[in-house]
Order: structure tokens, then sequence, then C-alpha cells
């Protein structure tokens, strides 16, 4: 094959650096413009935040309002303060190498309910110049008493245990071994770990029977909170319905029902329920109630895991003479200016030598226009979304129409992933409350009349009919198909299941009550 050269013209796009900032900002999320933001200070010497509530951005940029809240930094925590833990397996060893000479305590019993030691005699001695009133506060006001509260949540299962197992009064051995279990309890207060497989990992040398952690379980089991120490679900409302009074009301129903027949419950097999345990519907049902007041994860009061998400709004909507207008959150826009000091240096100095500060002052000129750029796309998608949505805001889901990022793209001349990018991780405070940009767009579904309705808006219908419907004959998906048929929205019953399925929303026959 002979070989030539050639020479062909060709057109592509290809993105600048500056473009390419600007997209990868505007899909960040509040939070991770802020981490962006960081970095971008640390490097960059003539970027820096605005310290008044007024600074100034180079060449005509907007007007800063508020410093930038600054976050936690990961790397500050002291590992020195880190220590390696044992296992339990060697805890125990070192605990139980004095009480292995026969000195050990003795066991307690099993058909004994273990209590705390009280201290009556103690409390009687002060009972005539006790400081503290009935509610529990000090009345002696000496100007001494400004001690500091100690919250009980701070406390974790753990150490809510131990101060009760530190006051009984128990040998060392089985201190030890009460400890070896606490460590296999998990945050909701079960134990996880098998007694005999515990047994069988500790060492020979200490001579611990499966008796002997049985002894130490009972114990556990009869700490506060009621329940703790439970094995499964089972034992664990066992625990807690035996710690009632005897005279509580359909106290042998529920008893009954969770030893032996909890599945039957579970499933809402009520008439078998009925049949087996010998009882009318009023006995049932007051068992029913029994067993749900009970708690099935005692443990939880005291898990220092917070389930709570904090969402950072965007944009604000309010209603102002009768129209619907998005406005921007002032606390989440960056307050971003040029450092006046190293832009008068790099007036000065003009030549070869100033040429990294010209190419840092020139990134952040790119920086400040792609944040201002940012913010205004999302308060323009919010606008558009606002215009098209406004039933929404007056009526609430059920007026929600079919929205898909087209429509907004080609209203504001964007290209759809543009709207993608803005729509994702940005949120909005509205009167019905905060949702994502994303919230409000959704598939259609044809109606009799010739029109459409959005997704959310049957899921509100399918949520509006199941708060409304019989608890004792609740509606099957067949039931829920043809009352929308009956409105003009023809759904698919499969379509309906998975609707339900996504607002946690369980099938008819466990929505059954008594």
């Amino acid at each position: 094959m002979k070989q030539n050269l050639q020479l062909r013209i060709s057109q592509n796009l290809a993105l600048t650096p500056q473009l390419q900032q600007s997209i990868r900002l505007l899909q960040l999320s509040t939070l991770e413009l802020n981490q962006e933001l960081e970095a971008i200070l640390q490097e960059n010497p003539l970027l820096e935040m605005a310290d008044n509530e007024e600074g100034e951005f180079d060449e005509g940029a907007t007007e800063a309002l508020s410093n930038q809240p600054a976050t936690e930094d990961a790397s500050s925590f002291d590992v020195a303060t880190q220590q390696e833990i044992p296992s339990p397996a060697e805890t125990l060893r070192d605990d139980l190498r004095d009480e292995l000479s026969g000195n050990e305590g003795e066991l307690p019993n099993l058909n004994e309910e273990f209590t705390p030691p009280e201290f009556e005699d103690d409390y009687e001695e002060f009972g005539s110049t006790s400081n503290w009133d009935e509610a529990g506060r000090n009345t002696l006001d000496d100007g001494d008493s400004d001690f500091s509260r100690q919250d009980a949540s701070d406390l974790s299962l753990r150490e809510h245990l131990m101060n009760q197992i530190q006051l009984a009064p128990l040998s060392q051995r089985d201190m030890s071994l009460m400890k070896l279990l606490l460590d296999s309890i998990n945050d909701d207060g079960y134990l996880e770990q098998d007694l005999q497989e515990a047994v069988d990992q500790l060492p020979p040398e200490l001579e611990v029977e499966l008796l002997e952690l049985e002894t130490s379980l009972k114990l556990i089991q009869s700490l506060d909170p009621v329940g703790v120490g439970a094995r499964d679900l089972r034992e664990c409302l066992l625990l807690q319905l035996q710690h009632l009074p005897a005279n509580t009301p359909h106290l042998q129903a529920a008893v009954a029902i969770v030893k032996d027949h909890l599945a039957l419950l579970a499933n809402k097999d009520f008439v078998k329920l009925r049949k087996l345990l010998s009882c009318d519907e009023t006995v049932l049902k007051g068992a029913q109630q029994l067993i749900r007041q009970q708690n099935p994860k005692p443990g939880s009061a005291f898990s220092t895991f917070s389930h709570d998400h904090f969402i950072q709004h965007d944009v604000v909507v309010k209603k102002i003479k009768g129209i619907w207008v998005a406005t921007l959150n002032d606390g989440v826009i960056p307050k971003l200016r040029i450092n006046q000091m190293y832009a008068d240096i790099l007036k000065r100095n003009r030549d070869s030598s100033g040429q990294y500060l010209q190419s840092q002052m020139q990134e952040a000129k790119w920086m400040i226009k792609n944040i201002q750029q940012r913010f205004s796309t999302i308060l323009r998608v919010s606008q558009a979304i606002i215009d098209r949505q406004r039933n929404f805001f007056e009526h609430g889901e059920i007026a929600m129409r079919p929205l898909v990022l087209r429509e907004i793209a080609e209203e504001l001349d964007l290209h759809e992933s543009t709207v993608s990018r803005v729509t994702t991780h940005k949120y909005m405070l509205t009167p019905r409350g905060v949702y994502e940009l994303k919230y409000f767009f959704g598939s259609s579904v044809a109606t009799d009349a010739g029109g459409s309705c959005s997704a959310t808006a049957i899921r509100a219908l399918i949520k509006q009919m199941v708060a409304e419907e019989n608890p004792k004959k609740p509606l099957s998906d067949n039931q829920i198909t043809d009352t929308l048929a009956q409105q003009g929205i023809v759904v698919a019953r499969r379509t309906i299941a998975k609707y339900r399925e996504s607002l946690n929303i369980p099938p008819a026959n466990l929505r059954k009550s008594l």
C-alpha cells in the first residue's frame, strides 16, 4: 500500500475548560458545590470569600450578601485518641484469670427475677433534709447549683446497660460474662450471637458452660429497657408482655398470640386466630392493640445514629399578588470576589513574572461567572416549572400535570441534559414542603376524555382512596383500577400495584383490621 499525505477540513465541537467547569458546577448539589469551592479557594490566591455583607465581584459581578458557613474537616479528628479494643475473649480471659481458682460467686437462680439493689433505707435517712422536691428540682438556692445537665440520649445502649450491671451484687466472673453478651447486642437491643457459638469460641481453660451464659442473658433481659437481650421478635414481645401487670385486659390472649400464632397475626388471618384462641372479635382486637403498644426495637431510643436527612433548599417559592414566584435562597449563594491585594500586584507587574497570577486571575473570573450562570439557570428552570405546575401549588398533588424535561428545555432554549443537571439534587422550598425539582416531572396516563393525567396525581389518588377505605374491607388493586376508570383514568392493575408499592402501601390482605 502506497503512503501519502492528505489534508482534510472538518468541523467538530470541543468543550473549552470554562464550559467544562460550568457543566461540572451545574450538576453539583449545594453541599458538593461548597466542597468544590473550598478546594478552589485553597489553590487560587486571587479568589476569596467576601468578609463583609457587601463584597463586590470583579468587573461588574453581582454583590455578595453574607459569608459561606464553614464545614467540618474530617482530618481534624485526633487519631492519637484511638485505642485498640481487645476482643471479648481476651477481655474475659483477663477478667477471669483470678476467678479460675474457685472463688467465683454463686450463680443466681434462673427462676428469680433480677432486680437492682434498693436504697430505701439510705433515702429515709435524708428524708427530713432532702433538697429535692417531687418534680426533681433542687430547692436549695446557694448559688452553687449551676451544674451542666447530662442528656440521657448521649448514652449508648451498652453504657446504659453497664450502669445497671455495676449496681448489681455480682461476682467478677458473672460481670465478665454479661459484658461478653453486651458486645453481641445490636443497636435495636437484640442478641445477635448464638449462645452455643459464644461458648465454643471461648478458650477451653475458662470452663464456661452454656448454663452460665443463659443465666447471664436472663439477668440482661431483666434490665431496662424491657425486651433488651431478646434473640428474636417473638421473645422481645413476650418479655414486654410478661412485664405488664397480671390484671391487664386481654393479656393472656396477647401472650398466646405472640407465643404460638405471631405469623397469623402478621398475615391478618383473624378468622383462624379466633378459631384457635376460641375468643370473640372484641378479645382479639384488644390483644392486637396490646401487642401493637409494645416496642419491637427496645434499644432504638439509645441509638447514636441519626436517620434525619437535612436538605438545603436552593429556591424559595412564594405567592406574591396572586402569582407564584421563585427566588433564590441567598444563604446558599457563594459570596466570591477577587482578592484586591493580588489584583493590585498584578496591575503593577505586567511582565512575564506575573504570568502565574494572570492565569489565576482568569480562572477566578471564570469561577465567578460560572457560579452566577449556575444560579441564574436554576432560577430560570424553577420559574418555568412553577408556571407549568401552578395547580399543584394551589390544590396539591392531585392537580399535578404531566411534565417532561423536553418541555422546559424548549421553553428556555436549553438542552435536555442541562435541564436534567439543574433538576438533580436541587431543592425547592414551597408552602407545601421541600421538594426536589425532579419531583415535578412525571409521565402521563391517557384519560377517556382525550386528556392526560400525571403519575404523581394517580399516586395521590391511590393514597387518598386507601386513607378513606373501610379498614374491615380494604380496597383491592382491581377495585382501585375500577374506581379510577370511573373517573376517566385508564390504568392497568399491575400499574396500580407498582404505584402502591412505591408509596409503601401494603396489599389489601395486610391492610385489613378488626
